[in-house]
């Protein structure tokens, strides 16, 4: 590659022929692997003799930065990198949760919370990408989102959720956790107090924490978020009524309207993160709370994660009347826009009827799972899990009927992923069990997989 080395006339200049390819190695400039210039190309650009330049070959090569292949040039070996530096500067000493670990491939996922992939209609979106493309409309986006997006959501959540809203109410994100980042920016100040779910979605908790809020944790029955337990300061509250993450509830009426008188006394707002509403499978949906919502209390948030594909990042909020302006003012400091061209795909997918021709068809191929998995509950596994009822979403949880220790960790060494209901608690529930996903897995191995994990829990 063509590599630029200025010399100051004077002094040892193999040194500083050799310094200055030393640092660019060590900065990254030059990545491993790559071919340095020939000696004579470097000697003629830089105008030293190309003795000069061998000399300064020949101390990187002996140092280890570069590796010669006869024949074929000088390379930058394989083990260098940059070097690293020492600096006065320190994170805030604030909880930014532990991220992620990297993921461990077994034989089978049972994981929860990622649609499969191969389900996602690639061609219908390429096509409505490349239509997007060819118009040459490369303008700079809304902060909100295209008007087009948030029109078409807006329609989207008035037919399959009831809910009268408008383009002027949306704002698209990055997903449900910007969402919730935007929300918590508007109305969270260090210090405030914030409830959520218990167990309940660690990626929020994560979030509130980092931004200096007390966070803490409201537990869970069989109708949903036990209101009475709600601290009284709390500044936000936040929900999966449809389906409660990780538990699968259904936040029940009397309970939601319950919280929305709580919130009304308390000047609190309520966060509705709808989650996998779309994928219902009994039952009649209740209302959300944004529809019961009299007192513009409710903000609601929704993605395209499990419907679409999480690598698009795709959501949007519904936000009351006066908080609006402040979400779009927040998300233009932060990221300033989103992909126009992606969001117009978006658009269209939503408006042409193709999004709900998928909605059918993952769901019919997702409900076979799910038929499998309750049948092993109702059957092989029996004996060892409760199921806990649910009517929606892309996951069962099952409490263990007998204790088992290290649960996670003896069915990974069988070659199932899977979580318990403790990876996502702050503190060790009265009952354990385990989060069961059927999205990352299909019809054909799934028997396998729960009769390995039944052979882990005996």
């Amino acid at each position: 590659m063509s590599f630029q080395v200025h010399l100051d006339g004077t002094g040892d200049l193999a040194a500083q022929v050799y310094r200055q390819v030393r640092e660019a190695i060590l900065d990254g400039r030059l990545r491993p692997g790559e071919r340095l210039p020939a000696s004579r190309e470097l000697a003629r650009t830089t105008a030293v003799s190309r003795t000069t330049v061998s000399t300064a070959y020949e101390r990187l090569l002996a140092e280890g930065f570069v590796n010669a292949r006869v024949g074929s040039g000088t390379f930058v070996a394989d083990s260098t990198g940059p070097a690293p530096t020492a600096s006065a500067l320190r994170p805030r000493t604030r909880d930014h949760g532990s991220g992620t670990s990297p993921d461990v491939v077994l034989d089978y996922d049972l994981r929860a919370g990622t649609p499969d992939p191969a389900l996602f209609p690639m061609p219908t979106w390429r096509r409505l990408i490349g239509r997007e493309l060819r118009t040459g409309r490369m303008h700079r986006g809304d902060a909100a989102g295209i008007v087009a997006l948030r029109a078409a959501i807006a329609r989207w959540l008035g037919i399959s959720r009831s809910i009268r809203t408008t383009a002027d109410e949306v704002v698209v994100t990055h997903g449900t956790q910007q969402a919730l980042d935007l929300i918590g920016r508007v109305l969270l100040a260090p210090g405030d107090v914030v409830a959520v779910e218990e167990p309940g979605y660690p990626p929020a908790r994560a979030l509130f924490q980092s931004m200096g809020a007390r966070v803490t944790g409201v537990p869970v029955d069989a109708e949903g978020l036990v209101v009475d337990a709600i601290p009284s300061q709390a500044r936000l509250v936040a929900v999966t009524p449809s389906h409660q993450f990780p538990t699968g509830v259904t936040m029940s009426l009397t309970r939601r309207r319950a919280l929305l008188a709580w919130a009304g006394r308390h000047d609190a707002a309520i966060v509705e993160d709808d989650y996998d509403s779309e994928f219902r499978f009994a039952n009649r949906p209740l209302e959300p709370l944004r529809s019961l919502d009299t007192g513009g209390r409710v903000v609601y948030v929704g993605s395209f994660s499990k419907t679409m594909l999480p690598a698009l990042r795709l959501g949007f909020l519904i936000a009351p009347a006066g908080l609006w302006a402040a979400l779009v003012q927040a998300r233009q400091i932060t990221v300033q826009h989103g992909d126009p061209s992606t969001e117009a795909a978006m658009a269209a997918f939503l408006d042409e009827g193709l999004f709900a021709r998928h909605l059918k068809t993952v769901t019919r191929v997702y409900a076979q799972r799910r038929t499998l998995l309750i049948d092993a509950l109702h059957g092989e596994l029996a004996g060892l899990l409760e199921p806990v009822p649910s009517a929606a979403g892309l996951h069962l949880s099952a409490h263990l009927r007998h204790d088992v220790p290290d649960v996670a960790a003896r069915a990974a060494r069988a070659g199932v992923a899977v979580q318990t209901l403790t990876d996502f608690a702050q503190s060790r529930p009265a009952r354990n069990g385990l989060v069961i996903g059927y999205s990352s897995i299909t019809a054909e191995h799934l028997p396998a997989a729960l009769h390995r994990l039944a052979r882990c829990l005996a």
